[in-house]
Formats: structure tokens, sequence, C-alpha cells
């Protein structure tokens, strides 16, 4: 839910306009999206005081998103701050800065109540802000696959992974759905199957190989095998996984361009 074209695209525009590193950005939707389940969680497990049921007609989950509506968007800025502060060699959002920013953008807010959410989100998240994202881990992999095969210029590939893992970002609906379809071999993959493929939209190892994988093809097609094939050895995942995801992504890039 968290996760969609439009709010990815919002988070990774503020890290731009704020000239943070991207990696603040892609810290920012995993802290929100851990954030939003564990508060839609409690609010909809809070019992409703008793007559409210009588007085609004409206069902619980509309309630807990009325609740939270008005407050979204300093949610959303909040998980960016934080994800600023991780980042020791990205420039960190103050107060002043972020009351400016909020201003520009047609919203007003004090820098005690930026205070005030910032803390609502480390109590919602138990102060556990150590989630790794996407982008931590193609950086990671690509400098193993550095080391591993210093023939392969990762330097070079760095920058391209970087669009390509942001194209899928936010086309992430469509690419996880053709790769669902290509790995079922069915036009209309069954619930059950649905239900079962959602622990690879969130494998960011896989996302990871296949996005280093993209840009191989794009920059180095000679290489493109020996470098499938090292990270498959790297990661354990198969070479036919890895092809799958990259000739998804790849099908994509090119009927979007």
């Amino acid at each position: 839910m968290f996760k969609n074209k439009r709010l990815m695209e919002f988070i990774l525009t503020i890290t731009q306009q704020l000239k943070l590193d991207p990696l603040a950005g892609y810290h920012a939707i995993e802290l929100l999206q851990r954030f939003m389940v564990r508060r839609l969680t409690d609010l909809l497990s809070t019992p409703s005081p008793e007559g409210a049921a009588a007085a609004e007609p409206e069902s619980c989950e509309d309630a807990v998103f009325d609740k939270l509506k008005d407050k979204f968007h300093l949610i959303v800025f909040s998980c960016v701050q934080l994800a600023s502060k991780l980042l020791l060699h990205s420039h960190i959002i103050d107060n002043n800065t972020a009351v400016g920013f909020l201003h520009s953008v047609g919203h007003t807010a004090s820098k005690q109540t930026l205070l005030e959410s910032e803390l609502m989100v480390l109590k919602g998240l138990e102060f556990r802000l150590n989630a790794l994202n996407p982008l931590t881990y193609v950086e990671i992999l690509l400098e193993v696959l550095g080391h591993n095969e210093p023939s392969i210029p990762v330097e070079r590939l760095h920058p391209l992974c970087r669009h390509v893992l942001q194209f899928v970002s936010l086309q992430r609906a469509a690419v996880y759905h053709s790769l669902l379809v290509r790995t079922t071999r069915c036009a209309s993959p069954s619930t059950e199957q649905r239900e079962r493929f959602v622990t690879v939209t969130e494998d960011c190892m896989l996302l990871g190989v296949g996005v280093i994988a993209v840009a191989t093809f794009i920059l180095y097609v000679k290489n493109w095998e020996q470098v499938v094939e090292e990270l498959s050895h790297i990661t354990g995942i198969s070479t036919r996984s890895i092809s799958d995801f990259a000739h998804v992504a790849l099908t994509h890039i090119v009927t979007t361009a």
C-alpha cells in the first residue's frame, strides 16, 4: 500500500529537491512502510468507544484513515528527515530547512510540530531505524561483484543501476505483475499464486541482482552472462530467476521509452 508509484515518486522527489543522497529516499520509503503498517494495525485493533458505532456510520477503516490523513504529509517528511540523519556522509535536514520546505509546498508546520511528528515515528518504530533498502543491496552487490570480477567496470554500472532501480521502483506494480505472469506461465494467476508471490515482491536481494543485470545488459551486453553467473554465485539466486527479472524489467523500459 505504501510503495505505490505516486507516494514513492513523491518521496524521491523530496530527496532530490533537498539534495539528499538517494539512499535517504529509499530508506525513508522503508521506514514509512514499517511505521504505517504498525500504526494502522494498532489503530484498527483498538476497540471503538461505546456508542461510536451508532454515531458514526463510516467504517472502522474509514475512521482510522480520517485520523491519519491530516498528519500524513508530516509522517512522510519525518521519515525523510530521520533517514537523512542516518547517513553520516549526507546532508541532514534541520528543522529550519524542514519548516521552509514544507511551507514552499503548501504546508504549514511549526518546529514543535515537526519534533512531535518525528518522535511519533520513532516511537512507532520502537527506535529501530536500521532497515535495509534496495539501493543498499545494489551497492553492496556491486562492491562484491567488482572484487570478484575486476574486469567488470562496476564504477560505470553504478550510476545506471540507480536509474534502473528508480524506474523499477516507480513501475513496481506493473513490473512485478509481469514477473508473476512470466514465472507462473499464467495470464491470470490465481489468488493462491498471488499470495505466494508476495515474498518475491519484498525480496531486496532479487531486486538488487535484477537491477545490476539490467544495467549490465544495457552497457556491457557481452559480459552479461558472466555477470549473471557471478551474481548467482554471490547470492544463491538462480540464473533463471535473475534472467527472468531482467527480461521483464528491460521489456518495460523499452515499452515505456
